[in-house]
């Protein structure tokens, strides 16, 4: 339990960091103020063990809520993986099933889950643009009647958007309601979480815009002249990019894009994820069975559509169900973590050995994923990674 409560300024930091830190979190303390010293921007970092607060940390204005990007996939995959408990979902069963417009017959929910679809962009045929991502009813349409670029379950190449609403209209169509409500009462109001996928208005004062200080990532023109799939990945990559914007408006926020647009805290993500591995005031998402079958690596031995599978991609991402999992580029805390990125920064996990769960948020986005793990998160996740073992 948390008992220590101050801001300080270490040495020649220059962004102060204010909060509170459990006893024997000290260094955790010290590692944040290290990470965040010359960040242009705001930044949080919490973290539960065994369901107790134990480090709550910020820079910048206290009570701020910010776009957690693709951390958004990884509440998406707890809802579905929180239908599945409940007899309500069948992985292995095809879309069809659930969801009877759908025309890719062959394609099962576990695709969905694990990127393994070949739908990683809209079809080009749909003629979507950037704006169309608020439209709920018009995105799913184009997905319902798309083709896939491989064979599903063949390759895997990360669905940076569609993997939203793939999912989230499973979740519509077994829960009867929207991904972002079931994700409110089913989640954020029994936790009582400062997380939402479509903020309410009343709480628009609080957020803080995003930002980026890095380099623009220009995927290489060679690509855009690939295989069928490869065109359809650089299709789902560029029209993310493109609907980056939306998420500095009102209306990106308000509206459900499930694969980037929650808008919360760090200490949100850490609880969201302290109760899928324990209870936390009485709540538990999932149980051990469950988080042990959604953490199973489902990517390990699938790999890139040709041509990229002839390519050594640094840090390949690796997923279970709707997870990430750890890896060199974003290693966590270990072999057990499981949890959630997102663009410029963001990560989101919990790690069922140590019993610890993290949030971190920053409203600078800096991170390129090809380089590696975001510097920023190294200090901290270091002095974690020994913390649990001494405390």
């Amino acid at each position: 339990m948390i008992t220590d409560q101050r801001s300080d300024n270490l040495g020649e930091v220059t962004n102060q960091v204010s909060g509170a830190v459990a006893r024997g979190y000290e260094n955790v303390r010290e590692a944040f103020a290290a990470a965040q010293a010359h960040d242009e921007g705001e930044a949080q970092l919490a973290v539960y063990r065994h369901g107790e607060l134990v480090v709550d940390l910020w820079t910048g204005e206290e009570n701020r809520i910010g776009i957690v990007m693709s951390c958004t996939k990884g509440l998406v995959a707890t809802c579905a993986q929180m239908l599945v408990e409940r007899g309500l979902l069948d992985v292995d069963e095809p879309v069809t099933r659930y969801w009877p417009e759908f025309t890719a017959k062959a394609v099962t929910v576990r695709h969905l889950l694990t990127h393994t679809a070949g739908l990683p962009s809209f079809p080009k045929e749909a003629g979507l643009v950037a704006a169309d991502a608020l439209d709920w009813e018009r995105c799913v349409k184009a997905l319902g009647e798309a083709t896939p670029a491989w064979e599903p379950g063949s390759a895997y190449a990360y669905h940076p958007l569609t993997y939203g609403y793939l999912v989230g209209e499973i979740v519509r169509r077994v829960a009867g309601r929207s991904v972002g409500e079931f994700f409110r009462t089913e989640i954020g109001e029994p936790l009582e979480l400062d997380l939402w996928i479509g903020v309410p208005e009343e709480q628009e004062h609080r957020v803080i815009p995003q930002f980026s200080t890095a380099q623009d990532f220009k995927i290489p023109a060679a690509l855009e002249f690939g295989s069928r799939g490869v065109r359809s990945l650089v299709r789902g990559f560029t029209f993310a990019a493109e609907c980056m914007p939306l998420l500095n408006t009102r209306e990106g926020r308000a509206a459900e894009i499930p694969a980037m647009n929650a808008v919360g805290d760090a200490h949100s993500l850490a609880r969201m994820y302290a109760a899928t591995i324990g209870e936390v005031d009485g709540v538990r998402l999932l149980t051990e069975e469950s988080v042990r079958q959604a953490r199973t690596p489902q990517t390990d031995t699938v790999s890139a559509p040709s041509p990229l599978n002839l390519m050594r991609m640094p840090f390949a991402q690796r997923f279970g169900l709707g997870y990430e999992l750890a890896r060199p580029g974003q290693p966590m805390l270990g072999s057990t973590s499981f949890g959630h990125s997102g663009a410029g920064g963001r990560l989101a996990f919990a790690d069922p050995e140590s019993g610890l769960a993290v949030g971190y948020t920053c409203s600078n986005m800096t991170w390129d994923p090809m380089a590696g793990a975001d510097p920023r998160w190294l200090h901290w996740t270091a002095a974690l990674s020994g913390q649990f073992i001494a405390v």
